[in-house]
């Protein structure tokens, strides 16, 4: 266990940042797979809402720091060119 305050301090910082991080890392993988879900079952206007909805909750992880700026704009890419499958 830490002993110097400005360590104490630090723990405590890392644990709220964590929590924030899982959060926004569990709600970023629900989104995704809520696009995936609907391409699977071949609904394309579900779809296309879902990745609406999906794609600022990407980027707002990715300006959070919680994945990486290329990370988010594979997934955007990879999830769009999923839902445009659907419309052919």
């Amino acid at each position: 266990m830490a002993n110097h305050k400005s360590a104490l301090k630090r723990i405590k910082q890392n644990e709220k940042k964590n929590e924030r991080n899982k959060h926004i890392r569990s709600t970023l993988r629900t989104f995704i797979k809520r696009v995936r879900e609907a391409v699977a079952v071949k609904d394309a206007t579900v779809a296309k809402e879902a990745l609406e909805a999906a794609i600022p909750v990407i980027d707002s992880a990715a300006s959070k720091g919680v994945i990486h700026s290329s990370n988010a704009s594979r997934n955007v890419s990879r999830l769009t060119r999923l839902v445009n499958t659907l419309g052919q």
